[in-house]
């Protein structure tokens, strides 16, 4: 197999040429890559993502420090960007965030979201340095909300339409962000569930739109334990998943009263509620 840039792809895939039985084939590969957070000037974690974008690399770091509990309103941060510094190698890999000197609580917020090792593409809760850190903490809603069985039904065929890179590849997560009404108000891919959900989730942050109570989150997903988490942690009141869900993730909804609505397909769902 050979592996080669081209400028004719799209962002987030390389072109190949992979051996086949009727000979050699032109495809599409996701881009999966590390990216560092670094947060004033130490290193939190190192994801494996799919680098779709430099804004939504920022969106990834920022949405991963709200869902961690680092952060909870934009005066939180002072700056976020790329590593400018020449001499650090992959320096389009490494994200830099400080924050306000006078966010409460700093220290021990990075400490409780740090990492100890490598998150891969496929986990979300990896890595922690005890399972005692991923319950955050979080206030359950006062009620439940409801959603129709046509806009359940729905919302997952609108966020498959709009997922480019998927119908490319075939190898790409999506999540986007849905107003009560099914309006669509921001998108992403990654080959991490979780990075989309937090790309998607730092996005809105830094429009401003948090939390997110009257808002719907859509995952092309499964419903693990921490899609619903990351959810929580920024005011989402309901999550769409076309996967199954996580006995773990049930479990989190009903105590929060989050409206989790799993398994959407063929004109059928499971609705975790008491």
């Amino acid at each position: 197999m050979s592996v080669q840039g081209d400028s004719s792809s799209p962002e987030g895939v390389v072109r190949v040429s992979l051996s086949r039985q009727d000979g050699p084939r032109e495809d599409l590969l996701v881009v999966e890559e590390p990216l560092a957070i670094r947060v004033n000037q130490r290193s939190i974690a190192v994801v494996l993502r799919t680098p779709t974008s430099l804004e939504q690399d920022l969106d990834l770091a920022i949405g991963f420090l709200v869902t961690e509990g680092v952060i909870d309103g934009l005066d939180d941060v002072a700056a976020a960007s790329h590593c400018t510094d020449p001499a650090r190698p992959n320096r389009q890999n490494v994200v830099q965030i400080s924050l306000n000197s006078g966010l409460s609580e700093g220290l021990h917020r990075l400490e409780r979201a740090q990492r100890t090792q490598f998150v891969g593409s496929s986990c979300g809760v990896c890595g922690k340095a005890s399972m005692d850190r991923v319950f955050q903490c979080v206030t359950p809603f006062k009620e439940r909300r409801s959603l129709q069985p046509d806009l359940i039904y729905a919302l997952p065929h609108r966020l498959r339409a709009e997922q480019t890179l998927f119908q490319e590849t075939g190898g790409l997560h999506g999540a986007g962000l849905f107003t009560a009404d099914g309006d669509l108000l921001f998108l992403a891919e990654d080959v991490g569930r979780h990075n989309a959900v937090d790309k998607v989730i730092g996005r809105a942050f830094r429009a401003g739109l948090l939390p997110l109570g009257e808002h719907i989150l859509v995952v092309s997903s499964r419903a693990g334990f921490e899609i619903v988490q990351k959810a929580l942690m920024a005011g989402i009141g309901a999550v769409i998943s076309v996967g199954a869900a996580s006995s773990l993730a049930d479990e989190l909804a009903r105590e929060s009263r989050l409206a989790l609505y799993s398994f959407v397909r063929d004109g059928q769902f499971n609705g975790h509620s008491d």
